[in-house]
């Protein structure tokens, strides 16, 4: 069963997402545009593209299309009835199709730019962190290292087990975060 916390994990590791209220749910945005939200009753609404809408539709039985004006503009399904990782694609869909192109695009690019030579990179800090870290123009650790700790707990996606990670793997090269 997927919770609400799994779906502020997901949502929040995403470059530039706000999470607010709409409509007395709790939702996600992205420069301003809505892609996620829950409502009181337990159902997650994502914001998708309508081809991605009907694909939803014919992997989850409980689920439903939303239409506004004839059109199909929203996935909705009940949390309970959705896996983790499922519930993460559809969040990353979902971000995808509502974020502004050029930030869409430095986050593919980034996320692409992972497995490139030039990142160095420990891989033990996790996809978010890696995503974070790479959205943010850091492919190396001598990069990471002209940061400081605040500075990097404020990228979303970075957290005190990939600050453990990037420190250790700072210190077996004789360097250390910026004070």
């Amino acid at each position: 069963m997927t919770t609400l916390a799994q779906l502020r994990k997901a949502a929040l590791a995403l470059p530039e997402v706000e999470e607010g209220t709409h409509l007395g749910m709790a939702a996600f945005s992205v420069r301003g545009r809505g892609f996620a939200s829950v409502t009181k009753s337990g159902h997650v609404q994502l914001r998708l593209p309508e081809h991605e809408i009907e694909a939803a539709v014919a992997a989850h039985s409980s689920g439903e299309r939303l239409v506004r004006n004839g059109a199909a503009v929203a996935f909705r399904v009940p949390l309970a009835d959705i896996d983790g990782k499922e519930l993460n694609a559809l969040v990353r869909t979902s971000w995808f199709s509502r974020a502004p192109k050029r930030l869409a695009a430095s986050l593919a690019a980034a996320e692409a730019s992972a497995d490139s030579p030039g990142v160095d990179l420990p891989a033990g800090i996790g996809k978010p962190a890696g995503r974070a870290l790479l959205g943010a123009g850091l492919t190396t650790l001598e990069q990471v290292a002209q940061r400081t700790a605040s500075e990097l707990l404020a990228l979303h996606g970075v957290g005190p087990k990939a600050m453990r990670v990037l420190s250790e793997a700072l210190g077996q090269r004789g360097l250390a975060l910026r004070e």
